[in-house]
C-alpha cells in the first residue's frame, strides 16, 4: 500500500498500555542497541522517511503506454481502502476510456491565468496544500507553467506539495529526463525542450516503468488513442518509428535498474550494511566559459549506472576571480553550476594558477575512479603553449577512467519535438 510508515514515538505515548518508564527506558534503550552501526545522520535518515510524504513516479518510453491510466487505477483502489486521494491534473488528451476511469474522483479545480491575452488552466497548488489529501495525483510532470505562476516547472509544484506534507503519484515518459537529453536527440533527431532534472528522481521513493510492446503503442497510435488523426501518421514517420521506440523502451527500463540499483545500496547504507561493491567516485572538471550541459549529462548518467555521488568541480584560477573574469565567463559558470546541481551533482570551487594541478590533486584526495573532461576544438601550437590538462591528468592519475567528451554541438539535424 503506497502509504507512509508509522513511527513509533519512545516518548511513551504510543507504547502498550501497562508500561511503565522503567519499561519504556529499557525499550528504548533496546532500540538504540540494534542501530549501534548506524552514525546519528543515518539514524535520522530513517526517522525522517517514516514521517515524510511519498513520492511515486510512473516512467513509460513514450505517449501511449498507459501512464495515466496505471495512475488513475491505482487512485481508484487506494480510494476503495479509504485513502483521502484527490486529482491535482490529469491530462485525458480527449482519451475515452481515460475520461471515463476518472470517475467520480475528486479533482482539485485548476487555476486560470491570464498570459498575452489568453486564457490558461494550470495545477493550483495552494489549492491543493489547503484541501491537504493524503494523496495527489500529478500527470504531465514535465510540463512548463505559463507565466504568472509561482514555479517555472510542474516538477516544483510537486516538491512543493510534498514538502507541505502530501503524498504525490506523478508520471512522465523518460525522454524528458535531463540528463538522457543528449542520447534522446542522438537516436531520434529530436531535441526534446522540457526536461526534468536527475535529482528529482533521487527524491521517489518508488520508480514504476509502464512497459508495453513497440507494436502495442503504434497500433494504439493508428486507432488515434495518442494523437489526434491529423498527427498519426508524422508521428509514425517520425519519432514512433519502431527503431525509436525500441530504443526508449530501453532507456526507461535501464532508468527503472539504475534507480532500484541506487535505492538498493541508499538502504545498506542506513541500515548499517556492508556495501555490495567497492562505490565508484566519479568527477566531472567544468570550465568557467562555454556550456558543459553535455558533459555533465554523461557524468550524470555514469554516476547513476554505478549508484555512486559525483562531483561536478571547477578551478578558479587568478584571472577568474571576482572582479577579474569576463562577464560572459562568470555568466556561463554560474548557468554550469546551476545545471550541476540540478543534476543531482556536489559542486566542488578549486582555488588555484594551474587547474590540472588541483584536479589532480582533488582526484587523488577523494579517491575518484572516473573523470569527465570536455575536449574543445583547439589548435596545436596552443596545445604547446598551455600544455593539455588532460594529458597531464592521464600521466599523473594512473588509477581512474578517463572519458573525454565533445564540447561542440552535434552536427545532426536535430529538431523541436512538434509533439511534446
Amino acid at each position: 500500500m503506497f502509504s507512509s510508515l508509522t513511527l513509533i514515538s519512545i516518548a511513551g505515548s504510543r507504547w502498550p498500555q501497562g508500561k511503565n518508564e522503567g519499561q519504556v527506558f529499557l525499550a528504548t534503550n533496546s532500540m538504540i542497541a540494534k542501530d549501534y552501526r548506524l552514525s546519528p545522520e543515518s539514524i535520522l535518515a530513517k526517522l525522517t522517511e517514516s514521517e515524510r510524504a511519498r513520492l511515486r513516479v510512473f516512467i513509460g518510453s513514450a505517449a501511449g503506454v498507459g501512464k495515466t491510466y496505471q495512475m488513475l487505477e491505482e487512485a481508484h483502489l487506494l480510494e476503495k481502502q479509504g485513502v483521502d486521494i484527490c486529482i491535482g491534473f490529469i491530462e485525458p488528451h480527449d482519451r475515452a476510456d481515460t475520461e471515463a476511469l476518472i470517475g467520480d474522483l475528486e479533482k482539485i479545480p485548476l487555476r486560470r491565468i491570464e498570459y498575452r491575452g489568453a486564457m490558461f488552466e494550470e495545477m493550483d497548488v495552494e489549492a491543493i496544500i489547503t484541501r491537504r489529501p493524503a494523496v495527489v495525483l500529478v500527470d504531465e510532470l514535465a510540463h512548463t507553467n505559463v507565466p504568472g505562476t509561482k514555479n517555472q516547472k510542474r516538477y516544483e509544484d510537486v516538491l512543493q506539495i510534498l514538502d507541505a506534507g502530501i503524498s504525490v503519484i506523478t508520471a512522465f515518459n523518460v525522454q524528458h529526463l535531463e540528463s538522457l537529453n543528449d542520447a534522446v536527440a542522438r537516436i531520434t533527431g529530436v531535441r526534446v525542450r522540457e526536461t526534468i532534472p536527475d535529482s528529482f528522481l533521487k527524491r521517489a521513493d518508488e520508480v514504476v516503468d509502464v512497459d508495453v510492446s513497440v507494436e502495442t503503442i503504434r497500433t494504439r497510435l493508428r486507432q488515434g488513442k495518442i494523437y489526434p488523426v491529423e498527427k498519426i501518421q508524422q508521428a509514425l514517420n517520425n519519432f514512433f518509428r519502431k527503431g525509436n521506440l525500441s530504443a526508449l523502451r530501453e532507456l526507461a527500463l535501464r532508468q527503472v535498474a539504475v534507480d532500484q540499483a541506487a535505492k538498493s545500496q541508499d538502504y545498506r547504507q542506513r541500515e548499517g550494511l556492508e556495501h555490495a561493491a567497492i562505490p565508484e567516485k566519479v568527477m566531472v572538471a567544468i570550465a568557467s566559459r562555454g556550456s558543459a550541459k553535455r558533459i555533465l549529462r554523461v557524468g550524470s548518467r555514469i554516476a547513476g549506472r554505478l549508484a555512486s555521488d559525483w562531483f561536478a568541480v571547477y578551478v578558479e584560477t587568478p584571472n577568474e576571480e571576482p572582479g577579474k573574469i569576463k562577464a560572459e565567463d562568470e555568466l556561463a559558470l554560474k548557468q554550469n553550476i546551476a545545471f550541476a546541481e540540478a543534476l543531482g551533482a556536489r559542486v566542488v570551487k578549486l582555488k588555484g594558477r594551474h587547474a590540472a594541478n588541483e584536479l589532480i590533486d582533488f582526484a587523488r584526495r577523494e579517491g575518484i575512479t572516473h573523470v569527465v573532461f570536455g575536449q574543445s576544438a583547439r589548435s596545436r601550437w596552443d596545445l604547446l603553449i598551455h600544455g593539455s590538462v588532460i594529458n597531464r591528468f592521464l600521466h599523473e592519475v594512473r588509477d581512474a577512467t578517463v572519458q573525454v567528451v565533445p564540447l561542440e554541438e552535434d552536427n545532426m539535424n536535430l529538431q523541436r519535438d512538434p509533439l511534446s
